[in-house]
């Protein structure tokens, strides 16, 4: 028997046996529930695109019309003000039941005990459905703390296939050497042969791809006892950066961060390294000069040519159930519809996303497979086999991290000695080790 049927039994027989006197209230350390009777589920997602806010709320509204047991109480909280409410929240003993995570914090928020482990909640099938490039990010241990629902690699290289045509050029870049010569030939009659990001907040998360690809490690590695910044190897990194920058092979102002394409798609640049939900934008802006008949996509180069080396960390969204809450199954019983049950709830979901985002389980990969849209996407196979299937995990460690070393960027990008920048980069990295105690707190990588 599904799990979620068993447990949807129990949780009936409590709420009856719970009696009317409980209708619309938590009782003593008993089951939330609504004035009628349902058990009450709270699920905070952090607001994203238009169309994703619209497919949650369709699936919140067929989940609670599917069963008389559950009500889903949906919140959709902005961005900016997402870290203070939930602090708020969890401080005042009110945190959601269920809500949208990023990567990126599993592990931490794992380690301070505020997530459910959703083995003993979900399905065994659900749980082996993770991609096992993916299911790392959500797995401490044995436990799984958070359910995948996507993957967008951090980084893509967009390309415009009429102005490589015009350059004579026949293929994108697949080493560093080469993208920095089709840069050189693309750059003419105002429009810059590359983009890159060019601040260090946003070289922090962008650059995190290219620190696995030369060095084959991130800076705190290992079990963050000792930085790792000073590794020659990164050098080639910095040399990639400084070289576009200073020969002004990429646009000099940072008019647009990393995560808006718009450089691309207003015809500033014949080249651009951003995330795969550039598709997205620019699927949404028909007035650009780039479309989809003059655009077409590739991993971004490799530092020595080795296509199998990652390029791209793999960021996305997962659904969390609160470790205190008192709904635990039921939580679980609403992501698993929404994300495990049926596939194709969420082949709607990337065809709304322009297939800008990916499949974070076999069983969606297959039905995207089956799907006549998505097959027919130019631009999937390309990102999922040559690009996701080789990215790696964003870091779990403090972003203070991740900003140190950024800033050893940029100051190479504009200009700075290399090896300083990264002597810097190393102490301020050491120190903030010393300082949030890091050492001996790694996952082993």
């Amino acid at each position: 028997m599904h799990k979620r049927n068993s447990r949807l039994v129990l949780a009936v027989v409590a709420a009856a046996s719970a009696g009317a006197l409980l209708a619309g209230c938590a009782g003593s350390g008993g089951t939330p529930t609504t004035e009628d009777g349902k058990a009450k589920v709270i699920f905070w997602q952090q607001k994203f695109e238009d169309y994703q806010q619209a497919w949650f709320k369709q699936q919140v509204a067929d989940f609670n019309e599917s069963q008389d047991e559950i009500e889903i109480e949906y919140t959709v909280v902005p961005a900016d003000t997402w870290d203070q409410k939930l602090k708020a929240a969890q401080a005042a003993g009110k945190a959601p039941d269920v809500k949208t995570t990023n990567y990126g914090n599993i592990k931490p928020m794992q380690a301070n005990g505020q997530l459910a482990d959703l083995t003993t909640l979900m399905d065994d099938q659900a749980i082996a459905d993770i991609k096992e490039n993916v299911a790392d990010f959500v797995t401490v241990d044995e436990g799984v703390y958070g359910y995948p629902m996507l993957v967008e690699p951090s980084t893509v290289l967009f390309y415009r296939t009429d102005l490589f045509e015009a350059a004579g050029i026949d293929a994108p870049p697949t080493t560093y050497e080469e993208l920095i010569e089709d840069a050189r030939a693309l750059t003419k009659d105002g429009v810059y042969g590359m983009n890159v990001a060019q601040t260090a907040p946003d070289l922090g998360w962008s650059s995190w791809g290219g620190q696995w690809n030369t060095a084959g490690a991130l800076p705190l590695r290992g079990d963050w006892s000792e930085a790792h910044a000073t590794d020659p190897n990164y050098e080639k990194l910095a040399s990639l950066y400084q070289t576009l920058y200073m020969d002004k092979l990429m646009p000099q102002e940072a008019t647009y961060g990393y995560a808006d394409c718009s450089f691309f798609g207003e015809g500033t640049v014949a080249m651009s390294a951003c995330g795969s939900w550039a598709l997205g934008q620019i699927a949404g802006n028909p007035d650009w000069t780039t479309t989809q008949e003059n655009f077409a996509v590739a991993p971004f180069p490799s530092s020595d040519g080795d296509a199998t080396k990652p390029t791209a960390t793999l960021g996305g969204w997962t659904l969390t159930v609160d470790s205190k809450s008192k709904v635990q199954q039921q939580a679980a019983d609403f992501v698993s519809y929404m994300l495990a049950d049926n596939p194709e709830n969420l082949v709607e979901f990337f065809a709304a996303s322009g297939f800008s985002k990916y499949a974070a389980t076999t069983s969606v990969d297959e039905a995207l497979a089956a799907d006549p849209e998505a097959a027919e996407n130019p631009y999937m196979a390309i990102i999922s086999e040559q690009i996701v299937a080789h990215a790696k995990g964003e870091p779990a460690y403090p972003w203070d991290v991740s900003l140190a070393f950024a800033t050893a960027l940029e100051k190479a990008m504009r200009g700075g000695d290399i090896e300083a920048s990264f002597d810097e980069a190393q102490a301020a990295i050491t120190d903030i080790i010393e300082k949030q105690k890091l050492a001996g707190m790694g996952t082993g990588e």
